[in-house]
Order: structure tokens, then sequence, then C-alpha cells
């Protein structure tokens, strides 16, 4: 009886490190681009070699260095203080094809400003899922205090 336990767990172990974690986004409008409206993934990091996350052509700081230095808006209102949220989705061919603001900061001018910054980071790696270039979804969530951007 121990050993068939045993064997139990060390199998149910095995699947659950193959298993992948990933969400599906259900697209209710067409976007120009898409490559397949009903297979837009959010890829999470797993040990699966199949999943691959889009790729931003820049680094997580030099799109904290842009907000921090081309959002005027902060520059001319330092006290500002808030919160947001950007949504791209990256095609199969990583080509950006939605930019929006998912958690708008409320100010239209700054959220403005913000989708700027993200609309011009360029074309992206694009992400992979069991092996097959997927279209992707990526958030940016971020928060303003004292004149400063941070990425949460």
């Amino acid at each position: 009886m121990k050993n068939l336990l045993l064997t139990l767990t060390q199998l149910f172990l095995l699947t659950s490190l193959s298993a992948q974690i990933v969400g599906r986004l259900e697209l209710k409008e067409d976007i120009i681009g898409i490559c397949d409206k009903h297979e837009v993934y959010t890829l999470f990091p797993s040990i699966d070699k199949n999943q691959v996350d889009a790729i931003c052509p820049v680094s997580e700081e030099t799109i904290l260095n842009r907000l921090n230095n081309e959002v005027k808006f902060i520059k001319e209102n330092p006290k500002t203080k808030c919160e947001g949220m950007v949504k791209i989705i990256i095609n199969c061919s990583g080509k950006p094809v939605l930019c929006k603001i998912t958690n708008s900061t409320g100010i239209v001018e700054l959220d403005d400003q913000i989708l700027e910054v993200f609309k011009s980071l360029g074309d992206w790696k694009n992400g992979y899922f069991n092996g097959k270039a997927v279209d992707c979804v990526q958030l940016f969530s971020y928060k303003i205090r004292k004149g400063i951007f941070k990425i949460k």
C-alpha cells in the first residue's frame, strides 16, 4: 500500500511539473493586425520551454526613464499621486496592435502622455505557446508618487 501511495504521489508531482500556466483573453471587439482573436494569451513564467512570453524591445528601466522624462504633466504637476495600468496586445509577428489604458489615472492629459510613451516602444519579440507564435497580452501597472513613476 505504501508503494502504491508513493507511486501515485510521484506521478502527481511529475504531471504537475509539466503543467502550463496560461490565460486566454476573450476579445469582444475585432482588432486590426491580430493573428487570431480566439488565441490571445497572457503567458506566465513556467518550466515549460514551449511557452515564451512576448519580450519588450526596451528594458523596464528604459520605460521608467522615458515616463519620468517625457511625461510633461508630471513635471508640471509634481505633487500628482495616482496609479494606472496599460494593456498592450502584441500579435504573433511581434507588432503591437493595441495599446490602451485599462485603469485610468483619472486625468485625461496624463493618460494620453503615458500612452504615447508605451505606443512608441517599437516592435516586440513575439510570444510562443506550444511551439507556435501567438498573440500575447502585456500589462504594465504603475504608480506615481512625488512626481516619479514606478512600475508595480
